[in-house]
Formats: C-alpha cells, structure tokens, sequence
C-alpha cells in the first residue's frame, strides 16, 4: 500500500546546500539497515534537537518520501532518519539456512548456503526495525532523546501507530494514509493459524518467497512477499488505544485502499481519551495523491504538528482536526 509503483521514477532531488545528509548503518536483531540521517549544517555543537523517523510504506524506500521529507524536517529544526527495512532497499537481507547447520565445535563462525529473505511484510520485523531506528536516534549526540516523533505513511502509517502505543520514548506520532492491517476477522485468523502450522512442520515453504506473492491490485508488487502468520497478534487498532502521545492522522478524501472509517476511530477514542490528536482529510486524493498534488498540503500540517508537540513542552488537551 505505498510508495514503490507510485513513486516509480520520482527522485527527491538535489540536496539543499544547508542541509547534510549523513549515510549510517542502523542494527536491528543483528541485520545491517541502511540510513540517511539528515541535519541543518549551522546546527550548533551542544544543540540537543528533536528528531523524527521516518516510516516508509509498503515497498517504499529512504530515497523516496524519506528524501523529499528528510531535508524539509531538516530545515525546520529536526535531526531526521530515513531507513530501509531489512531485506528492503540497501539494507541487509534477513538470512535462512537451505540445509541444516553444521555442529559448532567451540565457535560460533559456520560456512553454509542461504537464503536471502527480501521483500518480506512483516509487523513484528518491521516494528522491530522501527524501534531499533528509535535507539539509533537516541544515540546521536545532537538529539534530545526525550523528544523523538514517528512519521509513517501507509504501511509504515499503520506501523508507527502500534510502536506509539507500545514504546514509551515516542513523544510524538503522524500517521499518514495508514493502513490499519488486516483486522481480526475470524476467517483470516484461522487461514493464518492453519498457515503457521504448515510452516512449523514444513509443508510449505517456512518463509514465503514464492508463496508470498502478492495477487490482485497488489501484484504490481512484484518484490513484495506476504506472510499472514505474522499479522497474528499485531493489530494497531489496539495499539491506538494505548497511545498517550500527540497523534495527527493524515488521510486521503477518496482513499480506496484502507478504510479512513478504522483510522478515524481510532482517532476518536483518543479525543475520547483527551489524548492531543488530529484528523486531517485532504480533499480531492486518492490514498497515492498524497506523494503528489498532496505532498504540499500534507507536508505543511505534519510539519506544524511537530513544531507544537515535538519542539516545545507537551501540550495537554485535545486538537478539533476537523
């Protein structure tokens, strides 16, 4: 649900001369994930700055929407990382073993043959990516680690709700376009748990590269591969009703491939809550408008809702988004 086919061809540009962009290796669960962290350069050496991760979407990429917003937070005052997730992009691929490993004889170094896992949807990974993108942040010398927000579009949208609701050191969270997951529906959890005892006992493939293959409108992306024994047990839904944190939603007025009526419950138990949060509808888009004649739009409001929560003091209270 994202950026990889819409984006396709789309570069974010020259890099403005007052912004540097720094290319770092984040590690998650012992994977290399590639970055770029982005900074004012006439940012100063004892500055402790709020800082943003940003979350791509399904497919999607640091060069993508992490390019074209990297350097824009940047230039409002932001250290902001831009990461691929593991097995996407530059980052390293996740590995599985084709034959049984060898017995260690007091070291743990073994030669044997993988198998590179690419392209993998994955909740509890991708979370996980995210969360170790949080730590890295934390770690940078210019970054006040008491002020970190999550940015995340579609897929990556849906991710950033459940690591808000489940990781205290988020200050802050946009969700833009999300998509919510595949929900709790009864038919889907029992394929998905008939699926999970196939893999376990290898009567399948125990990780889909060629059994995940995405059908229907979602088979442009032909990389991407989905394993619904990992949506058991992540809802962001549920995650939503644990966020404490300053939320903006961002949607598409004509969205077709989430539903805007999910995001916005979610949303209104916040408001319920009294929980600061925000709905935002740009009028006129389809869910990719907001890559394109929407960018600009969405773009100003995911920036001032950062400049209120994430540069200042926590406000409490709630926001009328409407």
């Amino acid at each position: 649900m994202e950026e990889a086919g819409a984006l396709k061809g789309e570069r974010s540009g020259a890099l403005p001369m007052d912004v540097e962009r720094r290319v770092v290796t984040v590690w998650s669960d012992g994977t290399r994930m590639a970055g770029h962290l982005y900074g004012a350069k006439n940012r100063k050496a004892d500055d402790k700055l709020p800082a943003v991760v940003i979350c791509a979407g399904t497919g999607g990429t640091k060069e993508q929407t992490g390019g074209r917003l990297g350097p824009i937070l940047a230039r409002g005052g932001y250290m902001v990382l831009a990461f691929d997730y593991r097995g996407w992009g530059e980052s390293d691929s996740r590995l599985m073993s084709v034959d049984p490993q060898p017995k260690l004889e007091g070291q743990a170094d073994m030669t044997i043959k993988v198998k590179a896992l690419r392209g993998q949807m994955s909740y509890a990974e991708q979370t996980e990516d995210i969360r170790a993108a949080v730590s890295f942040l934390i770690g940078e010398p210019c970054v006040d680690p008491d002020r970190i927000g999550l940015w995340g579009t579609s897929y990556g949208g849906g991710l950033v709700v459940w690591v808000a609701g489940n990781d205290p050191r988020v200050k802050c969270m946009v969700a833009q376009v999300p998509g919510m997951g595949a929900g709790a529906a009864p038919a889907l959890q029992k394929y998905a748990y008939e699926l999970a005892t196939k893999q376990a006992r290898g009567e399948t493939e125990p990780v889909p590269v060629e059994t995940g293959r995405r059908t229907g409108a979602l088979a442009r992306y032909t990389a991407m591969r989905r394993n619904p024994v990992k949506s058991l047990g992540f809802s962001a839904v549920e995650a939503g009703t644990r966020i404490t944190v300053p939320s903006l939603f961002v949607v598409a007025e004509k969205e077709e491939l989430s539903g805007n009526g999910v995001v916005e419950g979610v949303y209104q138990d916040l408001v319920k809550r009294g929980v600061s949060s925000s709905f935002h509808v740009i009028k006129g888009i389809t869910h990719y408008g907001v890559y394109f004649e929407g960018f600009d739009e969405a773009t100003r409001v995911e920036l001032e809702w950062f400049d209120r929560y994430l540069k200042k003091a926590p406000h409490q209270g709630v926001e009328e988004g409407r």
